[in-house]
């Protein structure tokens, strides 16, 4: 079993979020076939091991199991919370290594980027006439990422974020979403748009459900967040010597002795975490054989745990680096087969709305 297959099987089931979820972990067992996974990520920076252990992990998981899984390269959305896309080239064909590189399969998964499909993007107009300011505004996650923004304003298409996605999802009927606890908002804006369309003007779109991750929170090399845009992280394409390299800088505490207490001693835990996820590993044993080891031995362990783990992806990356011809001929492909499923889309919303679009 995966990684992320055991998390979910050991996770508890207490909400009927977890309780839908944990149905659906068996549904997708016994007719794969049913489902279509949509999913991606906004190029605003390196992929990094939060990604990894997070997401990626999980989207190679539900292709191997026969999931049809879309993969969006959400470039429109980088200006959500900045003014400009800065190296939007080089990040998008930096998560193209990084997909391929980690066994995400083009002949399996559609990835394609935004700006490529402008069907999909012409949904926002239907899908925002079916939502409420006030719905917008007290969206949890909304008011977060606003907090977080670059922006010294809110700008309309960070306001309407939640809309856009749930054009991303629905342009291609998706009916699977894998996101965290803290996404579920934004899915549910997804949802009231889906049932609002078919209600108004006829069926033509699933409601698709949450696939919870399971996948716990890493931290970064400063204890925070492990995040692109904070310097804290662990990119998938850096080197054995960078890794080490971060992974020396970073922090730990002032007792030698190494345990696994991750609400008392987050930026040890997280280390042993880590250490942990790469070597398929309970953090409490890993720990415990570091015991009195100290800072040194724990940072030790987890940067040999980390460039063992990464070293078959690191060799993939670098192979499919020096054919790049072939790399985005993936892009282009799996940009015709979005557009030709945005544009089938595009049409059905068109004849249940009169023709208005």
């Amino acid at each position: 079993m995966t990684t992320a297959a055991t998390a979910a099987a050991a996770a508890p089931v207490t909400t009927p979020a977890q309780r839908r979820s944990a149905e659906l972990e068996q549904q997708i067992q016994q007719d794969p076939g049913r489902f279509r996974v949509m999913t991606g990520d906004r190029p605003t920076g390196a992929l990094h091991l939060g990604h990894y252990f997070g997401t990626l992990h999980n989207r190679v998981r539900l292709q191997d199991l026969g999931v049809d899984v879309f993969v969006i390269i959400a470039d429109y959305q980088v200006l959500t919370d900045r003014d400009v896309a800065d190296r939007l080239t080089e990040h998008m064909e930096g998560m193209l290594l990084d997909y391929l590189a980690i066994g995400i399969d083009p002949a399996r998964t559609t990835i394609f980027n935004h700006s490529a499909v402008p069907a999909l993007n012409q949904l926002m107009l239907p899908f925002l006439s079916l939502v409420s300011v006030a719905e917008l505004n007290r969206n949890p996650t909304v008011k977060d990422e606003i907090a977080h923004s670059r922006q010294s304003a809110v700008s309309g298409l960070m306001f309407t974020y939640p809309v856009h996605q749930a054009a991303d999802i629905l342009f291609c009927k998706g009916n699977l979403v894998p996101v965290g606890q803290d996404q579920l908002p934004h899915l549910e804006v997804t949802r009231s748009v889906a049932r609002r369309f078919n209600e108004r003007y006829g069926t033509v779109f699933p409601e698709p459900d949450a696939l919870l991750s399971a996948a716990p929170l890493l931290l970064g090399t400063d204890g925070g967040k492990m995040s692109k845009s904070r310097g804290n992280s662990i990119a998938l394409g850096a080197t054995a010597d960078e890794t080490a390299r971060l992974i020396r800088g970073a922090k730990t505490d002032t007792d030698r002795h190494i345990t696994y207490e991750p609400e008392t001693r987050p930026e040890v835990s997280g280390l042993v975490l880590l250490a942990a996820l790469c070597l398929d590993r309970d953090p409490y044993e890993v720990a415990e054989e570091i015991g009195d080891g100290g800072g040194a031995v724990l940072k030790r362990t987890v940067t040999d745990a980390v460039n063992e783990r990464l070293a078959p992806v690191r060799a993939r990356r670098a192979e499919y680096a020096q054919d790049m011809a072939y790399v985005r001929s993936v892009l282009r492909a799996g940009n015709e087969r979005a557009n030709a499923v945005a544009e089938a889309t595009l049409a059905e919303v068109r004849g249940v709305m009169g023709g208005v679009l």
